[in-house]
């Protein structure tokens, strides 16, 4: 089983994991691997070792080639995914020049909001090239040195191609997009270099949509995938994408009012629409689909890390008196006694902000567990509360599409958050007042949606769609579930979301409130 020459592989290189997964003609999935790794805070910014990118990289294909029985030589086609936006740049040489500084920074505020005003378009701080006015504002010595600036999926593809290129989705977590063309809005960049006097059309890469070729594994990539020199040269590779756009494809989210959220180490939802608002909206970044389909995104930076760090407290605490729990176990636990609490948990309140967070106007991670004296502080109260707190950020940014009449009938939800039986589905649905849809093929998450794109890319029909693909050729009869809002929930959470407004507004707001 060493060849597997009809087979795709995906690669995603999420906050948490890093993931490959090969899936067959019919797409259905041969073989997975992981490896876990975790981002570290040094010198003020959020930080990864690409490096340590490599090693995990390397990691998965071996348990990968375990899996299938021996090493594998080659697949019909590959591609990479990644945590989108950030900051990385290389001078002439391909020498990184600063450390990777990832999505999770907030500290190019000054830059998006001089360049929101500029071009007239809501540009976030994770943005890249929110990173790069900073770096200019603040006269950093290396910003004259770039001669390249891409996301993490397009460095691993650059990496493994030679290919400065980037899928479409991804690219517009980078700078904004003209659906129309599918490429780098002509008139921003214009803007941007009247501004700046830098013409960033000389370090972005070049944009592609879903569906075209994007270069083919050099023999220096094969090797740096596969030390052993199994892995053979000239693989296709589809455009690299980003993790937002992965989760459209793995959850059939990339149709005209569609929508999905992905949940995890931070939280978003996506909601594909007819065309790109005409002004911008506070909180609401516009992308593409890997299509280029416009798409309204709502980001929070936290989401499963509060809930993370609570379940190990109570696993060690648990330890202290004997008791061995697997952390599976404990998580199906926590996560059912969540619905086991009050509707309004009771009183308790909690601020999941382990990392700051724009969305909700806070600049710092803090994260928070309040109660009044008269609050009823139980472990079902608890876990229910942390779960609220994971989803209420994205319930503001979602309030915002609403006042511009942009809704979802109905969300597919994929991600950590959902995997611990239905708490998390029935919650996010209260949350949002949406029926909340998770499909039993989109467990691999973004890596698989990865490998779809390019068994899309191989096996696609003259003209046929993406959108077409996956409805008809991938999701046909696939199996779901969906959990409709229930009254008690929705009515809970709205008396909860008010406290946790109020205490977002100050101190006096939050101790009233509780």
């Amino acid at each position: 089983m060493g060849k597997l020459d009809n087979t795709f592989l995906g690669i995603e290189l999420g906050s948490t994991r890093i993931k490959a997964v090969l899936i067959d003609e019919g797409h259905g999935v041969i073989a997975s691997a992981s490896h876990t790794w975790e981002n570290s805070f040094e010198n003020g910014y959020w930080t990864y070792s690409l490096e340590e990118a490599w090693e995990g990289l390397r990691a998965c294909f071996r348990a990968l080639s375990d899996s299938c029985g021996g090493p594998i030589t080659t697949v019909k086609a590959m591609g990479v995914s990644a945590m989108m936006h950030g900051y990385l740049v290389f001078g002439s040489a391909g020498k990184q020049l600063v450390p990777f500084r990832t999505w999770r920074n907030t500290t190019a505020g000054q830059a998006a909001e001089e360049l929101t005003e500029l071009l007239g378009f809501g540009i976030p701080r994770r943005w890249s090239i929110a990173h790069l006015r900073q770096a200019m504002l603040d006269n950093e010595a290396h910003v004259k040195e770039i001669a390249y600036m891409t996301t993490l999926a397009g460095y691993v593809h650059w990496r493994l191609t030679g290919e400065k290129v980037l899928g479409v989705g991804d690219a517009s977590g980078m700078f904004p997009i003209d659906s129309e063309i599918n490429d780098y809005h002509e008139g921003m960049l214009k803007q941007f270099k009247s501004h700046t006097q830098r013409d960033l059309r000389k370090i972005l890469p070049a944009v592609r949509v879903a569906g075209e070729p994007a270069g083919r594994l050099s023999p220096e990539g094969a090797l740096l995938l596969d030390p052993t020199g199994h892995l053979k040269p000239g693989i296709p590779l589809c455009p690299p994408e980003g993790d937002a756009g992965t989760g459209m494809v793995a959850t059939n989210a990339v149709t005209l009012r569609s929508g999905n959220v992905s949940a995890g180490t931070s939280i978003f939802a996506m909601a594909v629409l007819e065309s790109a608002p005409a002004r911008a909206l506070p909180g609401i970044d516009i992308v593409t689909t890997p299509a280029g389909r416009p798409v309204a995104m709502v980001h929070c930076n936290n989401c499963t890390s509060d809930i993370d760090a609570w379940a190990h407290f109570i696993g060690e605490a648990l330890g202290r008196f004997g008791a061995q729990v697997s952390l599976s176990d404990l998580y199906d636990s926590l996560y059912a006694a969540a619905l086991e609490g009050e509707p309004d948990c009771g009183g308790v309140l909690s601020y999941n902000f382990v990392a700051a967070e724009p969305a909700a106007g806070v600049a710092k991670g803090c994260p928070l567990l309040c109660r009044g004296p008269g609050a009823r502080l139980t472990p079902e109260n608890l876990m229910r509360s942390l779960l609220f707190s994971a989803v209420a950020g994205l319930r503001l940014g979602m309030d915002v599409l609403a006042r511009e009449g942009i809704g979802l009938e109905r969300v597919t939800g994929h991600g950590g958050f959902f995997k611990s039986g239905t708490a998390g589905q029935r919650l996010l649905a209260a949350a949002l007042d949406t029926p909340v849809t998770v499909m039993a093929c989109a467990g691999e998450g973004g890596s698989w949606g990865m490998a779809l794109l390019a068994a899309y890319m191989e096996q696609k029909k003259a003209g046929e769609p993406l959108e077409g693909y996956l409805a008809d050729r991938v999701f046909a009869g696939a199996a779901d579930s969906c959990v409709a809002p229930c009254d008690e929930d929705r009515q809970g959470f709205a008396r909860y979301f008010e406290r946790y407004k109020a205490g977002l507004a100050g101190v006096d707001g939050l101790a009233g409130a509780a």
